[in-house]
């Protein structure tokens, strides 16, 4: 349960930090960039975790920046999408 609440905290930040880096008209407005951001980070973890980079299971610099590569991802598929 604490893992899924970290999840959402980065996700919030990486969503946040993801528009901040790649601003610019989204479909969705800021809610839907903070939904990608937590879908980000919950992929960046699984990925991170899978190539032996950690997850997302703490709150550390390498978390947020495994989650805001995440979100910067599906922010730049979903507006390629969109």
């Amino acid at each position: 349960m604490t893992g899924i609440l970290i999840w959402i905290l980065l996700g919030l930040i990486a969503g946040a930090l993801a528009k901040w880096i790649m601003p610019g008209p989204d479909p969705g407005g800021w809610v839907v960039t903070i939904l990608i951001g937590i879908v980000g980070a919950v992929i960046g973890g699984f990925l991170g975790g899978a190539l032996g980079l950690g997850g997302t299971g703490d709150l550390s610099l390498g978390s947020i920046a495994l989650s805001v590569l995440g979100a910067l991802i599906l922010l730049f598929l979903y507006r390629k999408l969109a």
